[in-house]
Order: structure tokens, then sequence, then C-alpha cells
């Protein structure tokens, strides 16, 4: 059975890629994902706010006592700008890289357009085989038009693309008005490969102490509808590799995915859940699904649902509205009244 696949012009040797998690920030675990059977790693992404608050908390210890004590800074270690670059993920990065054999994507989450590229740039040059820009931006500011944030999407990736020749891809918001139209646009951006859908974490109010509650709420399998959806629109539309990245539980989950046209599906909370011999009863279940229907290959088998191809294109579009609205029926038989 041949499982493998391309993703932004990466050879892999199946479709499942371990995506950013605790799991993949730690080398031992790295290797414990490839045994078990991942095709590639998306690291944690590299945060630009975490390493400038560190390095503005080591400048204030240091210079805190400058005009008293001057002698005190020898009590400090000597920082050089190479100290100071994030050099503990990039280190990471150097050694999963030369640990496994599979590639290892680093992901990033700038804040300042010098920030997008320099980290960029040290990323490249300790060895990752791939980068996943991770623009978390919510245009909390509602003076802000829909063409400013796609804008600011778009100028990333360009500065960034500039940058470095390794491969890139860009983790896209759900929530853009026009998802077919910023896909094509970030593709002519530059961008190697689309990852659907970011997963941006909701507030939650606690109404007892009337404080607003951030938790992590680890995805579910009915989250893949909207991923799927647009993966079927866009595959065989946009040259960009898809990958989808939402609620894989089961082998179900990876089978929709590619029949809906998906290069790459990427796993996090069923690892985290499960374990990481999770991705064996993964693989497993999706030779067990081909080999059933005959097909020899993931190639086969990709994207024979999506738009372009499916019978009933209009499934996915509007006319199929009305159709699921009038197919309803409900059950008053257990209703009460």
């Amino acid at each position: 059975m041949d499982l493998s696949t391309r993703y932004m012009g990466l050879a892999l040797k199946n479709p499942l890629v371990a995506s950013a998690s605790p799991l993949t920030g730690n080398l031992d675990s790295i290797r414990q994902l490839e045994d078990a059977g991942a095709a590639a790693i998306v690291m944690p992404s590299l945060f630009q706010e975490e390493i400038e608050a560190g390095e503005a908390r080591y400048h204030a210890l240091t210079t805190a006592y400058d005009d008293s004590w001057p002698e005190a800074a020898t009590n400090f270690p000597v920082m050089t700008a190479e100290k100071l670059a994030p050099h503990h993920y990039l280190d990471l990065v150097r050694r999963a890289s030369a640990a496994t054999s599979i590639p290892v994507i680093a992901s990033l989450n700038g804040i300042t357009d010098d920030g997008w590229i320099d980290y960029a740039k040290w990323i490249e040059q300790a060895g990752a085989q791939g980068l996943e820009l991770n623009v978390y931006f919510i245009p909390a500011d509602i003076a802000m038009t829909g063409h400013e944030v796609e804008q600011r999407y778009l100028d990333i990736l360009r500065a960034v693309r500039a940058a470095v020749s390794i491969p890139v891809s860009v983790k896209l918001s759900p929530y853009f008005s026009s998802i077919g139209h910023m896909a094509v646009a970030l593709q002519e951006a530059g961008a190697d490969g689309l990852v659907l859908f970011n997963r941006f974490y909701q507030p939650d109010f606690d109404i007892v102490n009337l404080k607003v509650v951030t938790d992590l709420r680890l995805s579910e399998p009915n989250e893949i509808r909207l991923p799927l959806l647009w993966l079927a629109v866009l595959a065989g539309r946009v040259k960009a590799s898809l990958a989808a990245a939402t609620g894989v539980t089961t082998p179900d989950e990876i089978v929709k995915y590619l029949l809906a046209g998906a290069d790459v599906v990427m796993t996090t909370s069923s690892l985290l859940r499960q374990g990481v011999g999770h991705i064996a009863v993964l693989l497993a279940g999706l030779e067990a699904w081909l080999s059933a229907r005959e097909f020899a290959s993931v190639g086969q088998m990709r994207g024979i649902m999506s738009q372009r191809k499916i019978k009933d294109p209009q499934a996915f579009e509007r006319t199929n509205y009305l159709k699921i609205l009038q197919g309803y029926r409900v059950d008053y038989t257990n209703r009460r009244g």
C-alpha cells in the first residue's frame, strides 16, 4: 500500500503529520512520534513577544543598579547577540533535524516586521525543512477593515518569503469574508502550503466570580465540517499544498479530509488524548479503508470528493441549503406536551 504524499514540495511517507503541541516540543517525544509513524512534525510556535519579554526582564535586572553599584553587573552572565536569540528553540530545531529522518517544520508567530524576518532566518539557519506562519491575529479593533486584515497576512508572507528559501505555509483563519480569494492571494504571494484552519481559542465567562476564563479545549470530530468544505472547494483550484488541521480523532476523519483533497492531515488532540502510539492506529485504519475499496495508494483517492470532481458540485453551495432544511424531520413521538 502506497501511503506517500507530498507537502510543500517535501516528500512524506504518509499523510499524517503531528502538529504543534507539547509532544513536538521535546526531542524524546519527537523521536517517539517518528517511530510511531508520523511523516513530519510541526514544532510549537516560537512567539516573538515571549523572547523579547525575556530579554526585557534580563535588561531590567542588569541595569537596575547601574548608577549605584556598577560592579553588580558582573554578577550576571554576558549576553551576546547569539544568546539573546531564541537559542533554546533553535537548538531544538537543530537537534530534532539531526536526530530524525522526517521533516521538521518550525512554526513562527511574530509581532513586528523585523521579528517575522529575523526569526524566520534564524529558523532556516537552524536546519528546519519548512516554516509554518502562525498569524494568530484577532482584529479586535473595530475600525480595522477586512482589506487591512487580509493585507497584514499578505505583507507578513511576502516579507518572510523574501527572507528564506525553505518552504513556507500559512495557517489560515476561518473568518475571512472570501476564503477562496484569500487562498489564491496567499498562493500568489508565495505560500507553498495552506493549513485549514487556525483554531482560535475563545474565552468563556465564570459567572460566579465574574472573570474571563481562558482554557484549552481539545478539538472534536464534529469540528471537521468547516475545513472539509473549504478543502473540497480549494482542491485542484490552488497550486499550494493543502493541510487539514482540525478534529482528527479516528481514521474516518483522515479519510474524509483526503477525499476532500488534503495533501496531509495534521493531528494534535488525538495524540494528547490517546498517546503517541495512536498514530499507528490512525495509519492502520487508513490502510484498511484503502484496501477494502481496492485503492492502491493515497494518490488514487485524494480529492475524488472535491467540488471539482464530485457529480453534484452544488452539494457544497447555496442550492443545497434548502434541501437540508426541507429534509430535516422532527420526531414528535417522544416530545411532551
